[in-house]
C-alpha cells in the first residue's frame, strides 16, 4: 500500500485531486485507516487514475466518468469519445484541441495495445559530490529552464562534471503548479555556493529499485507503473523521492526513440 502522497507522486495526480476523487464517489482509496483517517492505495489502482485523468482532461463530467469506470468497456468509451467530439465540432474552432485528444484516443483505442516489460534490478545508490539547482517552476515540463541554467553556470565556472546527472521533485505529491524541482549534476570538487547554485554531498541510498525506460520520454508515465507494482508485489515500501536519470536524452541523441532513462526510487522491506 502506498500514502496518499506517495501514490500522488507515483501517478502525478495531485493530492488535493486525489482527495476530490474520493470524495465524489468516482476514485476510491483501496484502504482508509480507522483510527488516522489516512488514505492508502494500491499499486494496481494506477491503471484505473490513468484511465480518469485523461477523461478529466477532455471535461468529461464526473457522472459520465463513473459510468465508463463502472463498466470499463472499450465500446462505451468510444461512445461517449464520439458524443464529446460531436459537442467538440459544434463549437468549431474553440474546440479544436479536445477534438484532437478525442479522435486520438478512438485512433489509440484500436490499436493493437502492447504491454511493455522491464527488468527490475536493487541497488545501492553511492553518495556523491554534486552541484545543483533546485527552484519553484511553473509546471514539470518546464523543467528544461532549469537544465539550461546549470549548463551556462558550469562551462562559466569550468567546473569539471561527471556522467551523474539526475532530476528530483521535493512536493510532498505530485502539484499542477509552482512545483518543486531540483536538478543535479556531478563534480569533481565541491566549490563554494553562490547565486542559487548548491555544491553538497548527496545520501547515499542503502536499496533503491532501478528499471531503464527506452525510448520516448511518455514511455515513463507506465514505466512508474510497471515499478510501482512491482515494489508493491514484492514487499517493499517507497522511503524517498523517485529520481530520474537522463542516460541519452536531448543533449546527445536527435530522435526521441533513441532516449534511455532511468528510474530510481529509493525501498525498504
Amino acid at each position: 500500500m502506498f500514502k496518499i502522497g506517495d501514490f500522488s507522486k507515483l501517478t502525478r495526480v495531485s493530492v488535493r485531486m486525489l482527495r476530490y476523487y474520493d470524495e465524489v464517489g468516482l476514485f476510491n482509496p483501496a484502504k482508509i485507516d480507522d483510527f488516522t483517517g489516512y488514505r492508502y492505495y494500491s499499486a494496481k489502482q494506477i491503471s484505473d487514475i490513468n484511465l480518469v485523468m485523461p477523461l478529466r482532461d477532455m471535461s468529461f463530467n464526473v457522472a459520465d466518468i463513473a459510468v465508463f469506470m463502472k463498466e470499463k468497456s472499450e465500446e462505451k468509451l468510444e461512445d461517449i469519445l464520439k458524443v464529446k467530439g460531436q459537442e467538440i465540432e459544434n463549437n468549431i474552432r474553440a474546440e479544436e484541441i479536445r477534438l484532437e485528444k478525442i479522435n486520438a484516443a478512438i485512433k489509440d483505442m484500436k490499436k493493437e495495445r502492447v504491454n511493455m516489460s522491464y527488468n527490475v534490478t536493487l541497488k545501492s545508490l553511492p553518495s556523491y559530490k554534486v552541484i545543483s539547482l533546485r527552484n519553484v517552476i511553473p509546471t514539470y515540463e518546464a523543467e528544461g529552464m532549469l537544465w539550461i541554467r546549470l549548463g551556462e553556470y558550469v562551462i562559466k565556472k569550468n567546473i569539471h562534471c561527471n556522467n551523474i546527472a539526475y532530476s528530483t521533485y521535493h512536493d510532498a505529491g505530485y502539484k499542477e503548479g509552482e512545483v518543486d524541482a531540483e536538478v543535479v549534476v556531478g563534480v569533481d570538487n565541491l566549490m563554494k555556493d553562490e547565486d542559487g547554485f548548491t555544491f553538497k554531498e548527496t545520501e547515499a541510498v542503502d536499496q533503491a529499485a532501478i528499471i531503464l525506460v527506452p525510448g520516448d520520454y511518455s514511455n515513463v508515465a507506465e514505466a512508474y507503473n510497471f515499478l510501482a507494482n512491482w515494489i508493491e508485489e514484492n514487499g517493499y515500501i517507497m522511503i524517498g523521492n523517485p529520481r530520474q536519470v537522463a542516460i541519452k536524452g536531448p543533449c546527445n541523441e536527435k530522435r526521441t526513440e533513441d532516449y534511455l532513462s532511468e528510474i530510481q526510487i529509493p525501498v525498504k522491506k
